[in-house]
């Protein structure tokens, strides 16, 4: 008898040891994309370049919490193709890694591939910029650009230190040509770069943009830049109801003023899609190497308004703004056919993070120390970005352990018995 049950003590313990050691791994659904490892879930690819290293003596933020619930719907927190049941598959040659073609009027995801996969907006960034300048800054209102303003690193609409603008003229060169020096100069007029930030940043969590952080006012690349195609989605969606954004992206040729009582000379909307897509509404172009290209763009057919979001493209086989024509005619043909939604764009207010959520200061200015967790390239940054590159995973490891647990019991019972007939 005492010989059994130190057997059976031996063998409850080995069982213990078992199923703590089992992996655990939530099972991964679509509606909660918390649990999921898509890739680019938390973070996007890992840069290029040297642009996202922090200043010295500070780090770079936490990656932005993932919600529990995805917004937009279930569906959306899918890692490939969200496709409503039978649609065809979108055209080819389609680059971009993440995208999204909504119905502007009715906010209905037509189609989407990884919607809320996390990577880098570029120059799409300006469009919440603009939403704050509209938002915050009279359009009369006269700014004269410091020296820092006019010197940032190009697309630039040609501003000079100390020369009258009004924030009207630096909003239509932000939008049209993509100007960073008119970004900077608009960043400085809401109270600084760090104070633009907090203001954009704030904004995108009101409207529920819950993968955006902006790094820098113009998109040029940053520690913690982030966002997705649903996000971008949902900016252009909140600001075409914006005259003064309308005016902006849908101008073609403006006389922007000179410098210093010089002639004014045209600046030309950068977006090809006004001169090569009919009925075109206006949108955005991005690049730097580490988003690649991007974009955001609608249009309307029919009376139906329709607008596409290219995140991570690339310019071959064929020019993005190609791939954006197409993917706007799929998405006009995927609308004409009554095809479901697969989700809905929403400035609803976002379902509560799936993990602490950061200090005020840190969801509204990535760089300031409330929100600095871990270096750039750091353990955690490292160890996100490797989660990011896994395949989706289930609960696999509790269920070996529970069978081999109900297994020890059985063998345990056995064991009893059989030293009690002994």
């Amino acid at each position: 008898m005492h010989t059994a049950r130190i057997r059976v003590l031996v063998i409850a313990a080995l069982a213990a040891l078992v199923v703590t050691s089992a992996p655990l791994v939530p099972s991964a659904t679509p509606s909660a994309r918390a649990q999921s490892n898509c890739p680019n879930a938390t973070l996007p690819p890992p840069p290029v370049d040297e642009s996202e290293e922090p200043k010295p003596g500070r780090q770079a933020p936490a990656p932005l919490p993932v919600p529990a619930e995805t917004p937009g719907g279930g569906r959306l927190g899918e890692c490939g193709l969200v496709l409503p049941p039978g649609a065809p598959r979108p055209p080819q040659p389609l680059t971009a890694k993440n995208w999204l073609i909504q119905d502007l009027d009715s906010g209905q995801v037509l189609a989407a591939r990884h919607p809320h996969g996390r990577q880098r907006p570029a120059s799409l960034i300006k469009t919440l910029l603009a939403l704050v300048v509209i938002d915050e800054l009279d359009p009369n209102r006269v700014v004269r650009p410091t020296k820092e303003d006019a010197s940032q690193e190009c697309s630039c609409v040609g501003i000079e230190a100390g020369s009258p603008y009004t924030v009207h003229d630096l909003l239509m060169g932000l939008m049209m040509e993509s100007g960073n020096d008119a970004a900077h100069a608009l960043a400085t007029a809401l109270g600084g770069v760090p104070t633009a930030l907090r203001k954009m940043n704030r904004l995108a969590r009101k409207l529920g943009a819950t993968d955006t952080r902006a790094a820098t006012p113009s998109g040029l690349d940053g520690p913690g830049m982030v966002t997705s195609a649903y996000d971008q989605a949902l900016l252009y969606r909140h600001a075409l109801s914006k005259p003064r954004y309308v005016e902006a992206v849908s101008t073609r040729e403006i006389a922007f003023p000179g410098p210093h009582g010089k002639p004014s000379y045209p600046v030309v909307n950068d977006d090809r899609l006004h001169t090569e897509y009919a009925g075109f509404l206006g949108g955005k172009t991005g690049f730097t190497s580490d988003a690649r290209h991007t974009y955001v763009g609608g249009a309307m057919r029919g009376g139906r308004r329709i607008a596409v979001v290219l995140l991570r493209a690339e310019q071959r086989p064929i020019r993005v703004s190609e791939q954006a024509m197409n993917m706007l005619d799929y998405g006009f043909q995927l609308a004409a056919a009554g095809t479901p939604a697969v989700g809905r764009v929403t400035t609803a207010p976002p379902p509560p993070p799936a993990a602490p959520p950061r200090t005020e200061e840190a969801g509204e200015n990535g760089t300031d120390a409330g929100s600095r967790s871990a270096a750039a390239g750091g353990p955690q940054d490292t160890a996100a970005r490797a989660a990011d590159q896994q395949e989706p995973t289930t609960g696999v490891g509790w269920i070996i352990g529970i069978v081999i647990l109900v297994a020890v019991a059985t063998g345990v019972g056995i064991a009893l018995t059989r030293d009690e007939q002994i």
